[in-house]
């Protein structure tokens, strides 16, 4: 992987091979890199585990059989993730195994679309469609740019100590980043009881109001007639940000469309979340809403 070799083969790519070069290998590396550092990815007791994310995609999903199989080693399973998402991105960009790398991101960019966003209405909304398009068109640039020896094979071959030795590379290139990312990792607050969120006196029954729970995460506090709850305000999609609907009650996503219903225990109300939203435990004692 000789400074030279990954520069030619930036130079004797179109202008339009590059772009996509660039996107799919930066985008992959980075989806890799925020993997490695998010705490709650590996953590079993946090929402964004893993582990729950593959139990929520299993409801839904054409692939549901095997992703049945993989809940139980969720774990193993991050890290092969993440890992492979490291090696393509690297090799992408530096050009090892490059049609090989391009065929292994269609293939991830394959699975999520039937996994992760199956259910997207309508189909644009869904990101994996576009990016496995732009793998399928980044392949058959890179494949018409070739010499004919590289169109004939675009599997590395494992008889050449070169590309055997620039393969291993990537891969430990790939082990490193994710322990270096794995190093920025923020410990996950440990949720405290009796915490304060606001002052009973300023939030009367009606009110609805965003805080950072214990966990570190995003969520709405509501009070009504009742008493008070509060839900994360992460969906349980694709983890976007949520927004509260004044008019209709409820909480949407601004991304693929899923609505929540507070009033019900944060129950799906449309859209392609999989499952009700997380509920956090807060009380009023006192003149306070405090966590528990």
């Amino acid at each position: 992987m000789a400074r030279y070799s990954i520069r030619e083969s930036w130079r004797t790519q179109s202008t339009g091979t590059r772009v996509l070069r660039l996107m799919l290998g930066a985008t992959w590396l980075y989806g890799g890199l925020q993997k490695a550092s998010d705490a709650k990815f590996f953590d079993k007791a946090s929402t964004g585990y893993i582990g729950a994310q593959i139990t929520g995609f299993a409801k839904n999903s054409p692939l549901s059989f095997i992703l049945r199989h993989m809940i139980e080693h969720a774990t193993l399973a991050g890290w092969m993730i993440m890992l492979g998402e490291l090696a393509i991105g690297i090799a992408v960009l530096t050009g090892v195994a490059l049609q090989a790398a391009i065929i292994a991101g269609a293939g991830v960019s394959t699975i999520l679309w039937l996994s992760v966003t199956w259910h997207v209405y309508p189909y644009f909304l869904g990101s994996d469609t576009a990016y496995l398009a732009m793998w399928i068109a980044f392949f058959f640039l890179v494949r018409k740019e070739a010499g004919p020896r590289a169109r004939k094979n675009p599997i590395p071959n494992l008889k050449d100590r070169r590309e055997v030795m620039q393969m291993i590379g990537v891969g430990v290139t790939a082990v490193i980043a994710a322990l270096a990312a794995g190093g920025l990792k923020k410990s996950i607050p440990t949720p405290k009881a009796g915490t304060k969120i606001v002052d009973l006196a300023k939030f009367p029954v009606g009110s609805v109001m965003q805080y950072t729970a214990p966990d570190g995460n995003p969520a709405f506090l509501f009070r009504t007639k009742v008493g008070v709850f509060a839900y994360s305000a992460i969906c349980t999609h694709q983890g976007c940000s949520l927004g509260y609907n004044s008019a209709a009650k409820t909480l949407d996503c601004p991304c693929h469309g899923s609505t929540f219903d507070p009033a019900n225990g944060g129950a799906v109300l449309g859209g392609p979340a999989p499952t009700p939203l997380a509920k956090y435990s807060v009380a009023i004692v006192g003149n306070a809403i405090v966590t528990v």
